[in-house]
């Protein structure tokens, strides 16, 4: 090949430096003195996508049982993200784990890494996002080494998964680092074992766009992501966070769920809870909450009864955890997109809002108005709206 066909003579280059669209040069301060760069519009218009989706669901998963694949493989070591990749997905699991359980507070959170082209259970499913968390606390110890496999991650979660209720959402989050996997056998016979269970499976990368996790993604109805930055990985995880669309058309399915009371028995009436009976924990308390069956002490809650599940199998949840789980199922309306600046030119300038309903912040050019109250609202505003709150502030309170 002729290298000199390769040269961009106008630039006196390679095309693709040529090409190169150089960001840096982009950055642009706005009214308020912050600085706005190119893939601010781009994370904007995903941001909106993501809440406009949401409104579409008709048949959402209340009870999801996940878990997370955390890429440990040598190329976490690259520092694209600060401080490296492997400790800003640490951080960002973290936060999506609180997420998590904040918008489905009935499901379960697991943990797998993968290095060395294996796989490795670091966490069971477990329904407390502070037992999750303090798994991930020791993830760099062993330091990123290898390369990953996706064959194995996807087996090594089939395994616990399968065993999962039908009544519950199978899925399983990976977040890869690497463009490469090393698997010991067919990956597309642990697909088509996954998409047996009615498993789904989605995928963040890191660095680009793989064919293999596309096809992933496509065969089990999971989403497909590759990050522009530490920001929208942030978004992506809260993405997964709200339950996707549940895609069983089949019959409903009942399930047993029983309100136990929180009960403070005499000093000498100490025990121990079932939930560390398993682990080498020793916390004795005369409290607790009693199984309404077999009246088995718990500490926390949501939790599944380990001797009810033998025979009919028991759910133990309070019920603002079902309240929680309920208000995905009749979603908050979407704001309606505003112009300020098309406004201006027809309208009287007075009528035109410049700070946000919620945080006062000055809007520049877009912002969300609702469709009740005609109040509006900035993107991290209706962001919160929408995901947290579930409800108008201007509408539940008027008076203001």
């Amino acid at each position: 090949m002729n290298m000199n066909n390769l040269l961009n003579e106008e630039n006196e280059g390679y095309i693709w430096e040529g090409d190169y669209e150089q960001t840096w040069k982009d950055i642009q301060e706005d009214e308020t003195g912050t600085l706005r760069t190119a893939t601010d519009n781009i994370s904007y218009q995903a941001r909106k996508r993501q809440l406009l989706e949401k409104q579409s669901h008709i048949r959402l998963s209340m009870m999801r049982h996940m878990f997370v694949v955390i890429d440990a493989s040598s190329c976490m070591n690259d520092k694209d993200l600060k401080p490296n990749r492997l400790i800003c997905v640490q951080r960002q699991v973290e936060k999506f784990a609180y997420s998590f359980f904040d918008q489905n507070p009935i499901s379960q959170l697991g943990l797998i890494v993968t290095r060395n082209k294996s796989a490795e259970k670091v966490s069971d499913l477990v329904g407390h996002p502070k037992k999750f968390v303090d798994k991930i606390q020791g993830l760099k110890e062993k330091g990123c080494q290898g390369e990953p496999s996706l064959q194995n991650s996807l087996e090594l979660s089939l395994a616990s998964l399968k065993h999962v209720k039908s009544h519950s959402s199978r899925e399983i989050l990976i977040i890869l680092g690497s463009m490469t996997t090393c698997d010991p056998g067919d990956i597309f016979a642990a697909i088509n074992e996954c998409k047996k269970y009615k498993i789904r499976c989605s995928i963040i990368g890191l660095s680009a766009e793989i064919h293999i996790c596309k096809r992933i993604c496509s065969e089990l109805e999971g989403i497909y992501s590759v990050i522009l930055d530490e920001l929208h990985l942030n978004d992506l995880f809260q993405r997964v966070a709200f339950p996707l669309p549940n895609s069983d058309n089949g019959a409903q399915t009942l399930m047993r769920m029983g309100f136990p009371q929180h009960k403070i028995l005499k000093p000498e009436e100490v025990s121990m809870c079932l939930c560390h009976m398993e682990t080498n924990e020793t916390r004795f308390s005369n409290g607790g909450y009693f199984c309404p069956i077999c009246d088995s002490k718990y500490c926390e809650l949501p939790i599944e009864c380990k001797v009810c599940v033998f025979v009919q199998g028991l759910t133990l949840v309070m019920a603002p955890h079902l309240a929680r789980s309920y208000h995905h199922l009749f979603p908050l309306d979407p704001f309606v997109e505003v112009n300020f600046e098309k406004q201006d030119a027809n309208s009287d300038s007075t009528v035109r809002p410049e700070n946000c309903t919620g945080c006062q912040f000055f809007m520049n050019k877009n912002g969300f108005q609702c469709n009740f109250c005609k109040r509006s609202y900035c993107i991290e505003c209706d962001i919160f709206i929408h995901e947290t709150l579930h409800s108008c502030p201007s509408c539940t309170n008027p008076i203001n």
